[in-house]
């Protein structure tokens, strides 16, 4: 006599946006290193760190970054480091230090980073628009109650 299996069929559950409680999270850069900070935050922003991940949604949180102008990288590269950009157009290549940037616009330096870390989509164009990086130690997002994450 043969087992009778059931006919119930297994689906995976993909989760989507309204699945996703978002939250607000604080982190401070003061003190840490660029390339660390910026692979954490950019888990959070993709949601990797949420049991429900889902590679193709959007299921991160919102990330706010301040003391922008205090982060550090190690080595020489504060010497060596270089942020390159070109409009197209023949003889368009700019080329600016790291110290250059730092002083100018620091948050661009975190901006980056995380940039470079996502995914290199419309879902990554989408999820960089949750990043919010600040020069110094205010913010405005305190209406949001924001958890500081430590890293």
């Amino acid at each position: 006599m043969r087992k009778v299996i059931s006919n119930s069929v297994r689906t995976t559950k993909f989760a989507t946006r309204e699945d996703n409680k978002e939250r607000w999270l604080l982190f401070d850069a003061e003190g840490k290193t660029l390339g660390r900070l910026a692979s954490n935050i950019a888990k959070y922003i993709t949601g990797k760190n949420n049991p429900i991940y889902t590679p193709n949604a959007d299921l991160g949180d919102w990330i706010i970054v301040i003391n922008a102008e205090k982060v550090k990288i190690t080595g020489n590269r504060s010497e060596l480091k270089e942020y390159i950009t070109h409009s197209m157009y023949p003889g368009g290549q700019k080329v600016k230090s790291y110290k250059e940037l730092i002083n100018t616009k620091p948050e661009q330096i975190i901006r980056l980073a995380v940039k470079r870390m996502l995914p290199k989509t419309k879902l990554g164009s989408q999820l960089i628009n949750k990043l919010n990086v600040y020069k110094g130690p205010e913010h405005p997002h305190k209406a949001q109650n924001p958890i500081e994450i430590n890293l």
